[in-house]
């Protein structure tokens, strides 16, 4: 039987507008096998992920574990733990790092104030500060989650490692499994499929110059879907790389009377240009296995980018 990243690839399912939504992330160190669900299933305290998942919900703050790529024993925790925050909006993104013995130090933080951006309660409750090296790459391995996450995430992890690629880890979940490997790319938050450990290599090395690669990339985590698939569309028809030169600037929800759901999202540079992004959502045919964990075919939701106008501005006209 086919594995559904196998089928996804094979129909040429499109990934625009497929990443995770978050716009800060907070990962933890935790060594050792993950279940399904990992926060509540690994050598972390059940109870304290819990408490976690439900200081983070409603705040923009994404939770999740991360290891070093290789062999994952079961061997208990180590003494002193990695922890990471990013906060992914254009203009605004930043990414540091603390290292814990408890974890749970991560009560301390205010997480209403992580989501908005600011890094001071970071610091703060955990002695944090800047991350001081390359960008992190955060590839998904769960395979509790989704065996694709381990059969095609796990090796990619290992060689990244063994080439030397700094700032690699392995990640518990960045959703849609049918695009393994899946990876995210901190401090901006973009999130790519079907990665392949030549091109990871390209998108890092533009991360590091403030550059955005477009090829395979699902969109950025700081905005909901249909603004992923139109600051893309607008990176690939305005040839506008900078990580921090474009931002959603408004979304707005059209009136459809029982078809597609249809966006009208306002895309904005940084030197004032605007462009108007039609998007409509539709099915992905024919219907297909969205995870390997279920019999069940679906007919997942794609972003379809109707239209690209760009717009007269004042400052353009007057």
């Amino acid at each position: 039987m086919s594995t559904c990243s196998t089928v996804s690839r094979e129909l040429d399912e499109p990934i625009a507008g497929t990443a995770a939504t978050a716009r800060t992330w907070l990962l933890l160190e935790q060594p050792g096998p993950w279940g399904a669900k990992a926060l509540t299933s690994s050598h972390l305290d059940p109870a304290l992920g819990r408490t976690l998942e439900a200081a983070a919900e409603g705040t923009g703050v994404r939770i999740a574990l991360i290891r070093r790529p290789g062999r994952h024993a079961d061997c208990g925790t180590s003494a002193a733990r990695q922890v990471y925050a990013a906060h992914t909006a254009p203009g605004s993104a930043w990414l540091h790092s603390a290292t814990v013995d408890d974890p749970r130090a991560l009560l301390d933080l205010d997480f209403a104030a992580l989501g908005r951006g600011d890094q001071h309660t970071f610091d703060a409750a955990l002695a944090g500060r800047p991350h001081t090296g390359g960008p992190l790459a955060l590839v998904c391995t769960n395979g509790k989650r989704d065996r694709c996450c381990a059969l095609l995430g796990r090796p990619l992890a290992a060689e990244l490692a063994a080439s030397g690629v700094e700032g690699v880890w392995e990640v518990t979940h960045l959703g849609g499994h049918r695009f393994s490997p899946t990876l995210l790319v901190l401090p901006y938050g973009y999130a790519y499929g079907r990665a392949q450990a030549h091109a990871v290599k390209e998108v890092l090395s533009d991360v590091q110059e403030g550059r955005i690669v477009v090829e395979g990339c699902r969109g950025s985590s700081a905005w909901e879907r249909p603004g992923q698939a139109a600051e893309l569309a607008v990176r690939v028809a305005a040839h506008e790389y900078g990580a921090d030169d474009l931002r959603v600037a408004a979304t707005s929800m059209e009136a459809t009377s029982g078809a597609a759901p249809h966006w009208q999202v306002t895309v904005a540079h940084v030197d004032g240009r605007l462009w108007s992004v039609e998007v409509t959502q539709g099915a992905s045919l024919p219907p297909r296995p969205e995870s390997c964990g279920t019999s069940v075919l679906g007919s997942p939701a794609r972003m379809e980018v109707v239209a690209v106008h760009e717009l007269r501005t004042a400052a353009l006209t007057g």
